[in-house]
C-alpha cells in the first residue's frame, strides 16, 4: 500500500565551522525532492528536515579556538548555516538544532527505552579516535600513515576511558534482513559497502563520554558523570521532529540523504538505535558522492572551501541549483570548477532555455495573437519524471532539456518568423508556447524562481517579451 506522508530529511551540520557547497549539495537535492512530491501529494502530506549538530568535540573545541562559549559559538555557526541555504532557496519546514529542548529531551528518552532494553551496559573502551568524523577508527579504517582519510590534516588518538557501550552486534542479524529490503539503500551499489561491515564483525560502540573529558553535551539519564555520545545524539533529530509531526509512523515513507562518509552510521547503527528502542525505521538512505573543488575534496579542515553565497552572487540561485541537481555527485563523486559552471550557465541556460523563452516571446508578442491556456495542467502521467523514483534529478533534468530540443527544433524547422497565414502562424506558436508552459511546470522542483518567471510570462493569453531570464557571461 501506498504509504500517505513522506518526510525527508539531509544530514545535520557540524558547527565547527560554516558549511561549504560540498554540504549544501545535499539540501538542493533534498530540497528538489521535497518539492516535487509536494507537487504530486500535496504540501500538508510532506515534511522537510534539516539543521545543525552542535554537540562533541569538535565543536567544543571550534568555541575554544574563538574564545567563545560553546553555546556563543554554536548559536553564531548556525544562524550563519541557515543564511547559506536560505540563499539557495531551501524550502525546509523545520531547522533542527541538536541544542533544541525537544531534541534534548526526546534523546534522553530515546537512550532510556535502549538502557531498559538491556542494549546498553557499561564498558572501557580503549582504541583509536577520529575528532573530526566523532567517531571510533579501526587500524583498516585509517591510511598508510595513520590518518583519517576525511580527515589528513588531524592526528587519529589513542584513547583509553570508561563509557556505556550500545550492544550493536546484537542486531547483525536485523540489519542484514533491512540491507535486503527493497531500495532500503540507493544507489544499490552502495548496499555492498555496508553489508562488507556487517561480515566483517560489527562490535559494539561506545554511546557515552565522561563528561571530564567533553563536557559539551546532553547528559546521560543514567549516569551524571556521562554525556551521550555525539553520534547517538545527532542521529536522533530526525525522530524529534517526525514524532512531533506526526511524521514517524507507518503511514509515512521516510528517505534520508547523507553522503557516503556517514553512510554507515544511517544504515547501520541508526536503524539499529531505533529497534533497540522499539521504533520503526526509515523507508530508504540515499547515499551520494564527495565534491571535489578543481580535483581537491572540499574540507572544513583543509581550509579547501567555496560557500553557496559565493556561487549564488556570481551565477544566481536558480543556475546553481540546476548545475548541482544534473552536474553533482548523485552516484559518484565530481569534480567542479568555477569555469566549469560558467560553461553550464552559457551553454545550457543562456543559450538553451533562456533564449528558447525570449524567442518565442518576441514572436508571439510581434504577433499581436492571443493564445488560450490549456485546460490539461497534468504533467505527471508523463514519463519525463520517472526518474525520481531513485532520486535522479540529473536523469529528469536530462529529458527536460530533451523536451527544450523537440521545441528548438520545432522552431527552426519552421521558422515561425516567415510565416505569413495567420492560422499557420497561430497554430505554430501554439504548440510552442504550451511546450514552454509545459516547462515550467516541470522545472518547479529544480528551479522555482525561474519556473514562476516563465509562468507570469507565459501563463496568460497574450505575451509579451520580458528581459533575458540568463544574461550570458563574459
Amino acid at each position: 500500500m501506498e504509504k500517505k506522508k513522506i518526510l525527508i530529511t539531509t544530514a545535520i551540520d557540524y558547527t565547527n565551522d560554516v558549511i561549504h557547497v560540498g554540504q549544501a549539495y545535499e539540501k538542493i537535492l533534498a530540497d528538489c525532492t521535497a518539492r516535487y512530491y509536494r507537487d504530486v501529494y500535496g504540501m500538508s502530506n510532506v515534511h522537510f528536515l534539516t539543521g545543525t549538530d552542535e554537540h562533541g568535540t569538535t565543536n567544543e573545541k571550534a568555541a575554544a579556538a574563538r574564545n567563545l562559549s560553546p553555546k556563543q559559538h554554536v548559536d553564531d555557526i548556525s544562524k550563519r548555516d541557515r543564511e547559506q541555504i536560505d540563499l539557495l532557496n531551501i524550502s525546509y519546514d523545520r531547522f533542527i538544532r541538536t541544542t533544541d529542548e525537544d531534541h534534548i529531551r526526546i534523546a534522553r528518552d530515546v537512550f532510556q527505552r535502549s538502557y531498559d532494553k538491556g542494549d546498553i551496559y557499561k564498558g572501557e573502551y580503549e582504541g583509536l579516535y577520529c575528532e573530526g568524523c566523532e567517531s571510533y577508527k579501526t587500524l583498516t579504517e585509517l591510511t598508510e600513515d595513520g590518518k583519517c582519510p576525511n580527515h589528513p590534516t588531524r592526528e587519529i588518538q589513542k584513547i583509553t576511558e570508561e563509557n556505556y557501550f550500545f550492544n550493536w552486534s546484537k542486531y547483525s542479524v536485523f540489519l542484514k534482513k533491512m540491507l535486503n529490503r527493497d531500495k532500503f539503500i540507493l544507489p544499490e551499489g552502495r548496499k555492498n559497502e555496508m553489508v562488507s561491515f556487517i561480515d566483517n564483525g560489527i562490535k559494539d560502540i561506545p554511546v557515552t563520554r565522561p563528561s571530564y573529558k567533553l563536557s559539551w553535551g546532553i547528559p546521560s539519564p543514567i549516569d551524571p558523570e556521562q554525556v551521550l555520545y555525539v553520534w547517538f545524539d545527532a542521529l536522533i533529530n530526525y525522530y524529534t521532529f517526525g514524532i512531533q509531526n506526526n511524521c514517524w509512523d507507518e503511514d509515512t515513507r521516510i528517505i534520508h540523504f547523507v553522503g557516503k562518509d556517514i553512510a554507515r552510521w544511517h544504515a547501520l547503527l541508526w536503524p539499529a538505535m531505533l529497534e533497540s528502542a522499539g521504533i520503526r525505521s526509515p523507508d530508504i538512505v540515499y547515499v551520494h558522492g564527495f565534491i571535489t573543488l578543481n580535483g581537491d575534496k572540499i574540507s572544513k579542515s583543509r581550509g579547501n572551501i567555496i560557500r553557496p553565497e559565493d556561487l549564488v552572487k556570481q551565477f544566481g540561485v536558480d543556475p546553481v541549483r540546476y548545475y548541482f541537481l544534473k552536474y553533482g555527485p548523485i552516484t559518484e563523486d565530481v569534480d567542479i570548477s568555477l569555469d566549469s559552471i560558467k560553461d553550464v550557465y552559457n551553454s545550457e541556460l543562456a543559450n538553451g532555455l533562456g533564449n528558447l523563452v525570449s524567442r518565442i516571446a518576441k514572436i508571439a508578442e510581434k504577433s499581436n495573437m492571443l493564445f488560450p491556456l490549456s485546460n490539461d495542467n497534468n504533467i505527471y502521467n508523463l514519463e519525463w519524471d520517472k526518474p525520481m523514483n531513485d532520486f535522479r534529478t540529473d536523469l529528469v533534468l536530462s529529458n527536460i532539456w530533451s523536451e527544450i530540443s523537440v521545441i528548438d527544433k520545432h522552431i527552426n524547422d519552421n521558422e515561425p518568423w516567415k510565416i505569413k497565414d495567420t492560422d499557420l502562424l497561430h497554430s505554430v506558436l501554439s504548440y510552442e508556447i504550451e511546450g514552454v508552459r509545459k516547462i515550467s511546470r516541470m522545472l518547479r522542483s529544480f528551479m522555482p524562481d525561474t519556473a514562476e518567471k516563465i509562468s507570469i510570462q507565459f501563463n496568460q493569453e497574450r505575451i509579451t517579451f520580458r528581459e533575458a531570464l540568463f544574461p550570458r557571461l563574459q
